[in-house]
């Protein structure tokens, strides 16, 4: 069964930087696209940058188009989430998950890590 572990949250300045790790084990990595989503208390869980099995191609929401950055090392398992430039309104619990490309949604979830940005 396939598992996803996050790292790498905390408290944070605004103007500063984190970087979010999501380590993978139980599934063809490689295969899958990975995505992270982020949800602030009160506010629906909402997407944030998708990376595709290559790390060819990726996406971000505007709100953080820019600022951050997904990668991904296929020979580590892991997907990155680095975060620049950070604002209040970055402050929410980060998530990774985990897609076949044919998938309509995505298989796996991470349990989460807080991202708190004080002003």
């Amino acid at each position: 069964q396939g598992q996803l572990v996050e790292s790498g949250g905390g408290l944070v300045q605004a103007g500063g930087s984190l970087r979010l790790s999501c380590a993978a084990s139980g599934l063809t990595f490689s295969s899958y696209t990975m995505g992270w989503f982020r949800q602030a208390p009160g506010k629906e869980r909402e997407v944030v940058a998708v990376i595709n099995w290559s790390g060819g191609s990726t996406y971000y929401a505007d709100s953080v188009k820019g600022r951050f950055t997904i990668s991904r090392d296929n020979a580590k398992n892991t997907v990155y989430l680095q975060m620049n430039s950070l604002k209040p309104e970055d402050t929410a619990v980060y998530y990774c998950a985990a897609s076949l490309p044919e998938a309509l949604a995505y298989d796996y979830w991470g349990q989460g890590t807080q991202v708190t940005v004080s002003s």
